[in-house]
């Protein structure tokens, strides 16, 4: 029916929108949906396949940084190029930050489709990291480059990468955040926070949508033509928000995403203590 298009639009501007910024994608996602006529939550197949759009995006943003990272890596497995070569280096750091949340999602693939999409949760999560991204972007040395990325930093970052399991944490919220705290400054921990995120969000997505094709009843409320579109939007989007981003934070801090992160969890707390939004 055209409400659920409309919806599913909707929706994927609000992925596209959302995605790279630190404040939670998959949280937006989730209360967008509960104040669309349908008021359903899209479910966590609909968030995942939509991210593919979003990640798309990423992609071709850094297509030549990837496409370089790929062929070095790929040289030094057989001895044509320097396994110390920062690219070669960035191939293995994106590969092991990788691994936590491919783990931890594997595990916890049924709590995530569930109980973690409380809006009790997701409110908690958006204020207490919107905290601890404050804490980070405030006090954290800010030194360090990407050059300067040990392994034992990927593994760190990829566990606050993980964190993002949980709506409201925010999947760059979290890489960022993990990457302040560490030292990096706002532009390093930002740029790998959006290569980290490539292997697992396309993994993710692709394990949904196949699940999703196998078993249409894991669609949630829309089609899987519907949440196609709304990836194709989410795309678009996407890479605007990418650019955006990136010039952003070159000359600001995160105050801005902190205080909303803030206020939108205060807000979703008044709307379900007044019963005007369903938790679950």
């Amino acid at each position: 029916m055209v409400v659920s298009w409309i919806e599913a639009i909707i929706l994927g501007l609000v992925q596209g929108l959302t995605e790279f910024l630190p404040i939670s994608s998959s949280a937006h996602v989730r209360i967008v949906g509960e104040f669309l006529p349908n008021a359903q939550d899209p479910g966590a197949a609909f968030t995942a396949i939509t991210q593919l759009g979003t990640e798309a995006a990423v992609i071709l943003y850094f297509w030549n940084d990837i496409v370089r990272i790929i062929g070095t890596w790929s040289k030094s497995l057989i001895g044509k190029a320097p396994r110390n070569d920062p690219d070669a280096r960035m191939g293995w750091l994106i590969i092991i930050g990788s691994l936590p949340i491919a783990i931890l999602g594997l595990l916890l693939e049924d709590y995530i489709d569930t109980t973690f999409r409380s809006l009790w949760i997701t409110a908690t999560m958006l204020i207490v990291f919107g905290i601890i991204l404050a804490f980070a972007d405030t006090y954290g040395r800010q030194q360090r480059e990407l050059k300067d990325l040990t392994y034992k930093h990927g593994i760190i970052y990829g566990l606050f990468q993980a964190l993002a399991l949980v709506p409201g944490v925010s999947r760059s919220g979290g890489t960022i955040t993990g990457g302040l705290i560490l030292g990096y400054t706002r532009e390093a921990a930002t740029r790998y926070a959006f290569l980290l995120a490539i292997p697992a969000v396309v993994a993710s997505g692709l394990y949904k949508l196949a699940k999703s094709l196998g078993d249409p009843s894991l669609n949630g409320p829309y089609g899987m033509a519907e949440t196609l579109v709304a990836t194709g939007i989410a795309f678009v989007v996407g890479y605007a928000v990418v650019a955006w981003l990136l010039r952003y934070i070159s000359t600001h801090n995160y105050r801005l995403f902190v205080w909303y992160r803030i206020a939108l969890g205060i807000a979703i707390f008044l709307l379900l203590g007044f019963g005007i939004i369903n938790p679950v």
